[in-house]
């Protein structure tokens, strides 16, 4: 069985018995097993049939558990919902929840917080979940243009590197711009993408994912700079082709450009700019002409705890 359900089970059998006050259960957080992602690897370490409790205010409750559930270390967690998700995201449940707010949450860690399952609710931790559920329409928007962003003026690099000589260089462009293609998907598709190291399993499940995996493979796969060239833009009309079926904007039409005549061909298509004619939020707009280049992702290396997502906000409004 799945580590969440065991975790559910444990919950279930275990500890909701002994609860008599209104309470939230769930799973959520780090661990394979919140994302669905776990298998039989995953259980060599941190792997506990584990719920997370959450309770009112002053409320104490200390169920007494096996030390051991279906053969896996049992923990019990007991928070209340206003310090949990200020301590995870530096978020106060009861505020409005601002573009700024958006842009320096960390991606995985809101699929973290939106994964998992909640085994009881009593006190909201779902309507807490909707709220975090996805982006709001305009910083989804904003987002998509700073993805599209960072693949246009890549993409010609493939070609420049690699007429140099350089062909490891030109396959390091390649494979970041495969990742970039693969954002965007998960933006196209309005799914948190998690950390890397369930990226790739991540975006095999995307409904675009098995059509898109063979193109994108073949930019990897590519020993020359022109075999590298074709591959990505061929892997760029398929991601093309998604945008323009969401409708989210009037379909945009793709041309092949060689920049100042040089031999290299890019694919492009103007999906900056028919994105954010549809941003009406003028917040998100003040951000999109001063900060063009996305979330917390672009700046990850340099804040690290949760509280330094305040730093990241007076950048913004600065």
């Amino acid at each position: 069985m799945s580590g969440l359900g065991i975790c559910e089970r444990f919950y279930q059998k275990i500890v909701r018995p002994q609860l008599d006050v209104p309470h939230s259960a769930a799973l959520l957080g780090r661990g394979s097993e919140v994302l669905g992602f776990d298998d039989e690897m995953s259980t060599d370490h941190n792997c506990e049939a584990r719920v997370l409790l959450f309770v009112d205010h002053g409320v104490e409750v200390r169920p007494e558990v096996p030390a051991t559930f279906e053969g896996r270390p049992t923990w019990v967690e007991v928070h209340t919902l206003h310090k949990y998700f200020r301590d995870q995201l530096a978020f106060d449940i009861d505020a409005e929840l601002s573009p700024q707010n958006w842009l320096t949450f960390p991606e995985s860690i809101l699929r973290q917080h939106t994964a998992g399952g909640v085994f009881h609710d009593d006190l909201g931790l779902g309507a807490v979940r909707d709220r975090l559920a996805y982006y709001p329409d305009d910083v989804w928007r904003y987002l998509m243009i700073t993805a599209w962003w960072r693949v246009h003026p890549e993409m010609n690099l493939v070609g420049r590197s690699g007429y140099v000589g350089d062909e490891l260089g030109s396959a390091l462009i390649g494979a970041q711009l495969v990742h970039d293609l693969m954002q965007l998907c998960f933006l196209i598709e309005r799914t948190y993408a998690p950390y890397r190291k369930w990226f790739g399993t991540a975006f095999g499940r995307l409904s675009c994912g098995p059509a898109l995996t063979p193109l994108l493979r073949e930019v990897l796969r590519a020993d020359t700079w022109q075999g590298r060239e074709e591959a990505l833009m061929a892997a760029y009309r398929g991601v093309a082709e998604l945008h323009n079926r969401l409708a989210v904007t009037e379909p945009v039409e793709l041309g092949v450009e060689r920049m100042c005549g040089r031999p290299f061909r890019v694919v492009w298509g103007d999906f900056i700019g028919a994105l954010a004619a549809r941003i009406q939020d003028p917040e998100v707009l003040r951000i999109f002409e001063r900060w063009p280049v996305g979330g917390i992702e672009q700046v990850r290396d340099m804040f690290w705890k949760a509280p330094d997502r305040r730093q990241l906000i007076e950048l913004l409004d600065s």
